[in-house]
């Protein structure tokens, strides 16, 4: 099988470059409970959001997993090409990862991570093992004269008490910033010209963008409130529908742009509203949890 993640310009449709290709198969994974037709039907894969070492931005890639106890295992292939994927060095400058994977329900389960790049001894025998299972990493191997890396990727424990203070810091830290990108776009001078409107669309589906990524690394550390908060149960459903709602808007913004500046503004305070409330209430709730109250 070939890796997602990891196919080259050969295994790409001639009219769609990777990202586009890439993008197709991210997008038919969420509609379709972690599965995908044509290449990859039957394939284990998971999607892998990692932060842009050199961007700062979330890049997500479908990528082939395989279980190994209560963690998984990704393989840094790039199809045995001479340099790692640009997903791994990403991992390793932030270590802190979200992964999708279907359920048995035919539904997609979000959950963050750490991963751990494995060394020596057990990373040739999971490898192997790989290898074993799926002779195409084999041939991946047998291509390059790097050892492909073999990555473990550690679900979110919230049984920290000192790992759960520093998440309630970044998820404040992360309000703030999201809070302050908003403000400027809410007072941005007025427009004079279709070149200062399009810039304000630009940053305004940026802001979008970095909203969404926001809501999604939050969505997969849920996943960890549930299991050691199960009284939080009503608030993490709440914010989730909340997460939906904002996301369908976001979405309708991309596709939709306002037809005038104006209405523009009126999106931007309709969403600074509502993006006020979620994050009042979400503060609210999770930040005592986080510290120990």
């Amino acid at each position: 099988m070939t890796d997602p993640a990891q196919h080259s310009e050969h295994s790409t449709p001639q009219s769609l470059t990777p990202q586009e290709f890439n993008q197709l198969i991210i997008e038919e994974f969420r509609a379709n409970g972690g599965r995908v037709g044509g290449m990859f039907e039957g394939a284990p894969l998971v999607l892998l959001t990692t932060l842009g070492a050199r961007t700062g931005k979330r890049r997500t890639n479908p990528t082939a997993y395989a279980r190994d106890g209560e963690r998984l295992l990704v393989f840094a292939s790039n199809a045995g090409g001479p340099t790692h994927p640009g997903w791994y060095f990403n991992l390793l400058a932030d270590n802190r990862v979200t992964v999708e994977i279907g359920t048995e329900e035919g539904g997609v389960d979000t959950f963050s991570a750490r991963a751990e790049p494995l060394r020596g001894e057990e990373r040739d025998r999971l490898f192997a093992l790989q290898a074993a299972r799926d002779p195409g990493f084999a041939a991946y191997q047998a291509g390059t004269d790097r050892a492909i890396p073999v990555i473990a990727l550690y679900p979110l424990s919230l049984t920290d008490p000192a790992r759960n203070r520093a998440i309630a810091e970044e998820l404040v830290r992360v309000h703030a910033q999201l809070r302050t990108e908003l403000t400027v776009l809410r007072t941005a001078p007025a427009l004079s010209s279709p070149a200062l409107e399009e810039e304000l669309l630009l940053h305004c589906l940026s802001f979008c963008e970095s909203l969404s990524m926001h809501h999604t690394a939050e969505d997969g550390a849920f996943s960890a409130f549930d299991r050691q908060f199960p009284e939080l149960a009503p608030v993490l459903e709440r914010l989730r529908a909340e997460h939906r709602a904002v996301s369908a808007a976001l979405t309708k913004l991309r596709l939709e742009p306002p037809a005038s500046p104006e209405a523009l503004r009126e999106q931007l305070e309709r969403l600074a509203a509502d993006l006020e409330e979620h994050f009042a209430y979400e503060e609210k709730h999770l930040l005592p949890a986080l510290n120990g109250h």
